[in-house]
């Protein structure tokens, strides 16, 4: 297994979270609205067991994962039953209990408070960043990514699942923009640049991208170029 990320002190929330998502992550009807399987589905579309099959077919039987925030639904579970060691983070402590009741029967398995704009200690063979960036504002989404990047053991890989810009005729393109508008204000940028656009050495990295349902998510995987 891989060794625990070390304490760094107590985290603070960010600022973000206080101010802008609170109502979904930190407070008690939020989550008990949308921590459920049927909710993800429905925010996602429909799509949410297609782009977490995605991930989980990536990871290798008994690979060292790291889940950078946690995911409302089921999963966090579903990377356990594929994963040797799985470590998941969050700023919320609330939001690490609840990962923790969720990951009880997985011994190989455990969360804690760390803030993913702060370095990982750790290194593992793939690190996950599952609708996270969206919810963050830029200069979060920048350090986000090259800590993502940096905790990638030789031969590993990061993966980023988040929105994208759909296509023009896409009918849930002017629903998804409102949302924007009025819930997500980090969403929209996006829609205006790819995820390796914000990484500091992204010239270090293979970059493959892959879209689905109409261009409105994507799925990106990082490798560095010195790798097969």
């Amino acid at each position: 297994m891989t060794a625990p990320i070390p304490p760094t002190g107590r985290p603070h929330l960010p600022a973000y979270l206080r101010e802008v998502y609170a109502w979904a992550y930190l407070s008690r009807w939020g989550r008990r609205l949308f921590d459920r399987p049927v909710a993800v589905h429905s925010i996602l579309l429909g799509n949410a067991a297609r782009l977490m099959g995605g991930v989980e077919r990536l990871i290798a039987p008994g690979a060292r994962v790291l889940q950078i925030a946690c995911v409302y639904g089921d999963f966090s579970r579903r990377l356990a039953r594929r994963a040797g060691a799985l470590e998941v983070i969050d700023a919320a402590a609330v939001q690490v209990r609840g990962v923790r009741r969720k990951l009880a029967e997985f011994p190989h398995a455990r969360a804690r408070r760390h803030d993913a704009t702060l370095p990982f200690a750790a290194h593992f063979d793939t690190v996950v960043c599952f609708f996270l960036l969206h919810e963050v504002p830029d200069a979060c989404k920048r350090r986000i990514v090259d800590n993502a990047l940096a905790a990638v053991a030789p031969g590993g890989f990061a993966v980023f699942v988040d929105y994208h810009r759909p296509a023009r005729w896409h009918p849930a393109r002017p629903l998804i923009a409102t949302v924007f508008r009025l819930l997500e204000p980090f969403a929209a940028t996006l829609w205006q640049r790819p995820i390796a656009s914000f990484a500091s050495h992204a010239q270090d990295w293979d970059w493959q991208q892959r879209t689905v349902f109409g261009g409105l998510y994507q799925q990106v995987i990082a490798r560095r170029r010195s790798e097969p």
